[in-house]
């Protein structure tokens, strides 16, 4: 069993992963400013400024793995990078792997590039995948110390495409996950098991993958 954090546990994505964790056993501790809606049984959840990184200090002490699903919207548009900076602060030199849910913007189109996000990007979409874009960057400039991961979920990924548990996914490296017919989708539910998956059996140390059907 580990102990696992997610902060930003009462959103979509964290809130996926912190259920796929408790039902797998795991110590799971959800960090957030809002009380949680439709709180999951077994999950212990502690209110917090995430932007305060004294405040996230006892919730992470002794984390196996720290998770930030936070999305850059509303009053966190320009606080997610400074989330992260204090992460990778504060976890870099420890045993505590950091893990951090992106977008699909930043993942490639095919082997070598281009991006997502270099082609016809949505333009509403295109601040939160600039901030996935810069948060990767970060973690490829952080230290040999600090041991970490990142996921770009497929394209159609969200509260409005939830889709069903049906407990498989398909990793894709650097390159977007698409069906034969070029669709690129990901339910929330086998989103989190690919997460729960990297933290108990780690493969992408130091590295980013994609996540889709």
């Amino acid at each position: 069993m580990a102990r696992i954090v997610v902060i930003g546990g009462t959103g979509y994505a964290g809130a996926h992963i912190a259920r796929e964790a408790v039902n797998r056993g795991h110590d799971v501790v959800v960090i957030s400013r809002s009380e949680p809606t439709d709180p999951i049984s077994g999950v212990n959840y502690e209110q917090a400024d995430v932007r305060d990184a004294a405040a996230l200090a006892g919730p992470m002490a002794g984390a196996d793995a720290v998770v930030s699903s936070l999305s850059p919207r509303g009053d966190m548009s320009d606080s997610v990078l400074g989330v992260l900076d204090n992460l990778i602060g504060d976890l870099t030199g420890t045993y505590t792997r950091l893990g951090v849910v992106g977008g699909a913007g930043g993942s490639l189109v095919a082997p070598g590039g281009p991006r997502l996000f270099d082609q016809d990007f949505p333009e509403e979409y295109k601040h939160e995948a600039q901030v996935g874009i810069d948060s990767l960057e970060m973690l490829e400039k952080s230290s040999e110390g600090l041991d970490w991961f990142f996921v770009h979920p497929a394209e159609v990924f969200g509260p409005w495409a939830e889709g069903e548990r049906t407990g498989s996914y398909r990793d894709g490296g650097d390159v977007v996950v698409r069906d034969a017919d070029g669709n690129s989708t990901i339910s929330g539910a086998d989103f989190a098991i690919a997460v729960i998956d990297e933290i108990e059996h780690p493969k992408h140390r130091r590295g980013r993958f994609t996540v889709g059907y």
